[in-house]
């Protein structure tokens, strides 16, 4: 046995500092916004702006049920998305390549191209996280829920900063999400929809053996490059909202807000916490399953795979 055998593997060094210096660059954060939630200025600016703004007469109160299958639906296509996307850059030895039917539904103007199986599971998904996200959009403007996530007034700015400010000085907001998320919310759920994850469609589907070859002005316009140089920064825009959004979950009355995301009820039963494990485990079983095994035969049924 070698001396390399049976060791754990190491953690990049440049991932630790990384760590430790944005935990110190936390900390410093917060004890800039404990200081200056102590100025008479700033207690007046909470006051007149709690964080939160009025929504219009009329708002649909609570989460439906279609809102918290739309929610799971995004969490699981975007965890999968992030997996493969990463394997996608990263990937030196593929697990094998797919060619589309020209009579499949799949079909383009575009001829055939080979791809990676890593490249198709990722494109499959980001269709699928598509039909999600309009089947979201489409519910959320016919019930009116759409004035939960699109601020309607400009005094969302300030009250999003004044909840900003009391996040890090670790008081947290006075809030109940199941009537109304405060403009710190608001905003951060309206860029993901309507700013970033189009970014990501856009530039992926530039990418993508889908976008027409045969358009010189439309490419001159839109190069490859800045496609390039713009989805894998979404994608860490995508973890870091990930991150700070489960963490705040968890750390704000988890069990209440569980409730309000997997069961669609205010109470602070486990109800929600059940379901909400019960899609961890979906979530790692979907893990497992996009190994090259359980590909290839999937993959299959929309084109040719080779090893």
């Amino acid at each position: 046995m070698s001396a390399t055998q049976g060791r754990a593997p190491r953690i990049p060094k440049k991932l630790v500092v990384s760590i430790l210096i944005a935990l110190v660059g936390l900390a410093l954060l917060v004890i800039a916004a404990r200081a200056l939630r102590e100025l008479p200025a700033v207690q007046e600016l909470i006051a007149r702006y709690p964080g939160e703004t009025e929504l219009p007469e009329g708002a649909p109160v609570g989460l439906p049920v279609w809102l918290n299958a739309t929610h799971f639906l995004s969490s699981l296509f975007l965890l999968l998305i992030i997996r493969t996307g990463w394997q996608v850059r990263t990937a030196k030895r593929p697990a094998g390549h797919w060619t589309r039917n020209n009579s499949g539904p799949l079909r383009t103007k575009n001829p055939p191209r080979k791809i990676t199986l890593e490249l198709w599971l990722h494109l499959t998904l980001d269709a699928l996280l598509v039909l999600n996200g309009i089947v979201f959009l489409v519910l959320a403007f016919a019930t009116g829920h759409w004035v939960r996530i699109v601020p309607t007034t400009w005094e969302v700015v300030p009250n999003a900063a004044s909840a900003l400010l009391q996040y890090l000085s670790l008081n947290w907001p006075v809030e109940n999400g199941w009537v109304n998320y405060n403009s710190l919310q608001q905003l951060s759920y309206f860029a993901i929809v309507f700013v970033v994850t189009p970014l990501a469609i856009i530039t992926g589907l530039r990418m993508s053996g889908a976008w027409p070859a045969n358009a010189p002005r439309l490419n001159r316009a839109f190069p490859i490059e800045w496609a390039r140089a713009v989805h894998f920064p979404v994608m860490l825009v995508f973890l870091a909202f990930i991150v700070v959004h489960v963490a705040l979950v968890l750390s704000t009355g988890a069990l209440r807000n569980l409730n309000h995301m997997y069961a669609g009820r205010d109470d602070d039963s486990w109800v929600g916490f059940g379901v909400f494990a019960g899609s961890i485990v979906v979530m790692v079983a979907a893990w497992f399953l996009t190994r090259p095994v359980f590909l290839r035969p999937v993959a299959s049924l929309t084109g040719k795979v080779t090893r």
